[in-house]
């Protein structure tokens, strides 16, 4: 395993972490609980320290799973993240239909202590807003999680999926140890935002290094999925033409890996964390045959050509967005 310095946090991190969405179960098709214990426990022990997880996802059941995988004695071996500005309506249990952005003090406090308490720990290690909450001063919100740091319930704090004029005010007010944002092959929107705030010391994480599995090869066919599957609204190259030039991509990649003789998911890995921008790229697993297949990345790195080659492939690309 290899491991980068995480910002100014003192912690050292793996470059790839446990990305825990499909462990949900609702939101990206089913998953086996087992299977995805076991996967969790086979990243821990092929060195991976970071785990990522949300309330979101699944409504609590993703960060349900990984709680009952670190209650095995494997707590104390991981740096630990989950979310909070999202709570749900009564109703319907419809993740798009009763979602509410919602960072203010009542509910963030509320929030916690049912992550704490679904994730069998008594503190976290990074807290981040999950998404903005226009309806809440940023202020309000920092001092919420100032008030978290001091009670001891977290260590570091941050964000995801803000636009820079919130990040500049949260990075003022102290609370901004920790920036995640879309990073892959196929989508590269806010390189520019990890490339700022990682020169200002504050750790970067990329999230769908593997882009919903179209960058580990497996999809080779423009897929049909069910009604609700958030990969449908969340990603913009599981329809035509973007679909089409995704898989020209993965030709380059194809060729890399056959002579390599690694998985293509493997390439994909490390053209992400090869960016020093990056501080540790999540990686979804839902088995331990992908967990050991994901790790084993880490065992080689791309060369100078090598990444050259792929960059070309992503620039034809980003010619569509």
């Amino acid at each position: 395993m290899r491991y980068k310095e995480f910002g100014s946090t003192g912690l050292e991190l793996s470059e790839i972490s446990v990305g825990t969405w499909a462990l949900g179960g609702k939101d990206m098709g089913p998953v086996d609980e087992k299977d995805a214990i076991e996967a969790i426990h086979t990243m821990i022990d092929c060195g991976v320290n970071f785990i990522d997880t949300a309330p979101t996802y699944g409504r609590g059941a993703s960060e349900t799973i990984v709680g009952k995988a670190l209650a095995s004695g494997k707590r104390s071996q991981v740096t630990l993240l989950t979310k909070c500005g999202i709570r749900w309506e009564e109703g319907p249990k419809n993740f798009k239909k009763g979602a509410i952005r919602d960072s203010s003090h009542d509910s963030i406090i509320k929030q916690i202590d049912e992550s704490l308490m679904r994730l069998q720990t008594d503190y976290i290690d990074i807290y981040l807003i999950h998404w903005p909450d226009v309806n809440t001063p940023l202020e309000e919100t920092a001092d919420t999680l100032k008030e978290l740091k001091k009670a001891g319930k977290i260590r570091f704090s941050g964000i995801s999926n803000f636009e820079d004029n919130d990040l500049e005010k949260l990075y003022d007010l102290g609370v901004l140890d920790v920036i995640q944002f879309p990073y892959s092959m196929v989508n590269r929107s806010q390189e520019q935002l990890l490339k700022k705030y990682h020169e200002k010391g504050v750790a970067t994480m990329g999230y769908g290094s593997l882009g919903a599995g179209i960058l580990t090869g497996s999809i080779r066919e423009l897929p049909h999925f069910e009604p609700g599957d958030a990969r449908l609204g969340f990603y913009d190259f599981f329809v035509e033409p973007k679909f089409s030039r995704v898989m020209d991509l993965l030709e380059v990649l194809d060729d890399i890996a056959l002579k390599r003789q690694v998985p293509v998911a493997q390439v994909t890995i490390n053209w992400t964390v090869q960016h020093n921008f990056i501080n540790t790229s999540l990686t979804g697993v839902r088995n331990a045959r992908e967990a050991v297949e994901n790790t084993a990345a880490m065992a080689w790195q791309l060369t100078a050509d090598e990444i050259h080659k792929i960059d070309q492939a992503v620039a034809q690309l980003d010619s569509l967005s």
